[in-house]
C-alpha cells in the first residue's frame, strides 16, 4: 500500500514533541486603547499624543522582530525545499530519510498559520503602525528625530507596512518564496517540488481522518498542528503548480497535459477530503485556517475550479 512505507513518517509527524516551541504572540497589545484613539481624533493634545506613543513604539518593536524573523523563514524554507527536493531521491524517499527535515518543514508551516491567524484577528495593527509612520513623517518635516528611529526607520517602517497589509503575510512570505525556489531551479522539475508538497498534505490528511492515527494525538494542538501543516502545504502547493490545486483540468501541451491531468485529478479529490476534514471540526478552531484557504491561495477563483470546492469554502 502507498502509506504502508510511510510509517516512520506519519510517527515523526505524531510524535508529541516534548521541547514543542510556543510561540507567545502578544498581538492583543495592538488593540487601542481609549487614549490612543483620543490621540487620533486630537492630534494637537501633546499629553495624548505622548501617552499614544509610548504604548505603540513597544509594539512597533515587536512587529519588527517578526517582519525580520519572516525573512529568516523565508531563507530556511528554501533551504529544506532544497533539501526534500534534489536528485536522485524522490520527495517521498526524501521525507522518509530525512525525517527531521519533513519535522522542521512542518513546525515552519505551523508557525506560520499560527502567527496568520492572530494576526487576522487583530486588524488595529496596521491602525496602530499607520499612526506610527505618520508620526515620524511630521517628525522629519519638523526636522525632528526620534531615538525608535534608529531601529524603525522610515524605510524599514515601508516594508514592514507592505508585509502587515496582507491578509496571511507569513503565508504570503513563504508562497513567493516557494515560487522563487521553483523559477530559480529550472533544472529541477517542478513535479519534485509539487510532489513534495501533495506528499505532506496526504500524510496530514490521512493522520486527521484514520480514528488508529488520531488516536495517538496526546492535545488538541497536535490536531491542530497537523490541521496548520496540511492547510499549509496546500497553499504552497496552489503557488507552484501550473494549474493549482483546485483544478481537473490544465491549458498546456499534450505531453504535460496527461502527466498534470493525472497529478491534478488525484490531489483535486484530496483537497475535497482535506476540506471535509477540516469542516468536521468545532468551526471556531477551523475559520482562521478555512480563511487561509479562501484569501491566500492562487487558483481557488479559477473558472477551472470545481464548483464543488468552491461551495465547500464559501
Amino acid at each position: 500500500m502507498r502509506f504502508a512505507g510511510m510509517g516512520n513518517l506519519l510517527k515523526v509527524l505524531t510524535r508529541e514533541i516534548e521541547n514543542y516551541p510556543h510561540f507567545f504572540l502578544d498581538f492583543e497589545n495592538a488593540q487601542p486603547t481609549d487614549g490612543e484613539r483620543e490621540a487620533i481624533q486630537n492630534p494637537n493634545d501633546i499629553q495624548l499624543q505622548e501617552k499614544a506613543w509610548n504604548s505603540v513604539c513597544p509594539l512597533v518593536v515587536r512587529l519588527k522582530r517578526f517582519y525580520e524573523f519572516s525573512l529568516r523563514l523565508e531563507k530556511a524554507l528554501q533551504s529544506l525545499l532544497e533539501s526534500l527536493t534534489c536528485p536522485p531521491y524522490t520527495p517521498t524517499q526524501h521525507l522518509e530519510r530525512e525525517q527531521a527535515l519533513a519535522k522542521e518543514f512542518a513546525e515552519i508551516l505551523h508557525f506560520t498559520l499560527r502567527f496568520d491567524e492572530l494576526k487576522m484577528r487583530n486588524p488595529a495593527i496596521q491602525n496602530d503602525f499607520s499612526y506610527y509612520r505618520r508620526t515620524i513623517s511630521r517628525n522629519r518635516i519638523n526636522n525632528m528625530h526620534l531615538d525608535i528611529e534608529n531601529e524603525v526607520n522610515n524605510e524599514m517602517a515601508n516594508r514592514m507596512s507592505l508585509f502587515y497589509a496582507e491578509a496571511t503575510p507569513m503565508l504570503k512570505t513563504l508562497s513567493n518564496a516557494t515560487t522563487h525556489f521553483v523559477s530559480e531551479n529550472k533544472t529541477l522539475p517542478i513535479e519534485n517540488t509539487t510532489d513534495c508538497l501533495s506528499t505532506m498534505a496526504s500524510v496530514c490528511k490521512v493522520m486527521l481522518e484514520t480514528p488508529e492515527y488520531r488516536s495517538r494525538f496526546t492535545s488538541e494542538e497536535t490536531l491542530m498542528f497537523c490541521m496548520r501543516v496540511m492547510v499549509g502545504v496546500i497553499i504552497l502547493y496552489d503557488h507552484v503548480h501550473p494549474v493549482g490545486a483546485f483544478s481537473k483540468t490544465s491549458k498546456i501541451d499534450l505531453v504535460q497535459f496527461i502527466y498534470y491531468c493525472s497529478i491534478v485529478t488525484c490531489f483535486c479529490s484530496q483537497m475535497k477530503g482535506c476540506i471535509k476534514v477540516l469542516k468536521e471540526q468545532p468551526p471556531d478552531t477551523v475559520e482562521g485556517l478555512l480563511n487561509a484557504l479562501r484569501f491566500t491561495t492562487k487558483h481557488l477563483n479559477d473558472e477551472s475550479t470545481s464548483k464543488q470546492i468552491r461551495a465547500m469554502l464559501q
